[in-house]
């Protein structure tokens, strides 16, 4: 039973063992400890603002992000709008410069047509002016004394001339 109620003695070595106790933990323990769960505190602290700045520049990245993608959209955007017009006045300019080149190609036949129409009236002139010639040396060479034997011979050249 000496040790539910202990005497003056025990009582006196085991508060000088706790006191050594103490005293070395004090001494040589509770500073590591401390300093050990002071610089934990610290980097949980540190982990914490880092997060916290991470997540700031994250949302300003975020943030950056939709602003380029904004302008590259704009800047797309402008590109293909600039392209369609481009495309447009190339379009109206070939319509325009074929436009020119059928107009000039079709002048061109028309002036050969004229030419050709010209040259032909005045192949066929010829020809009148020729046989008129040829017709009326005939006739001269022939004298003939009447105006129906003239006039009958007259038609028979005609009539030889469109058979040939």
């Amino acid at each position: 039973m000496g040790l539910v109620t202990p005497d003056f003695g025990l009582l006196f070595w085991m508060l000088v063992s706790f006191g050594i106790v103490l005293f070395i933990l004090k001494k040589f323990v509770w500073k590591p400890v401390l300093k050990t769960l002071k610089d934990r505190d610290n980097s949980i602290a540190d982990s914490l603002n880092s997060a916290k700045k991470a997540r700031e520049e994250m949302s300003k990245l975020q943030d950056d992000n939709k602003k380029i993608l904004a302008e590259a959209r704009a800047e797309r955007d402008e590109l293909l709008k600039d392209a369609k017009t481009t495309k447009d006045n190339i379009i109206r300019q070939s319509e325009v410069e074929a436009k020119e080149r059928a107009n000039k190609i079709i002048a061109n036949a028309q002036l050969e047509i004229e030419n050709q129409k010209n040259k032909a009236l005045a192949e066929i002139k010829e020809k009148v002016a020729e046989l008129s010639i040829n017709i009326a040396e005939k006739v001269l060479k022939r004298e003939l004394q009447d105006e129906k034997a003239q006039s009958d011979y007259v038609g028979s050249l005609i009539a030889d001339i469109k058979l040939n």
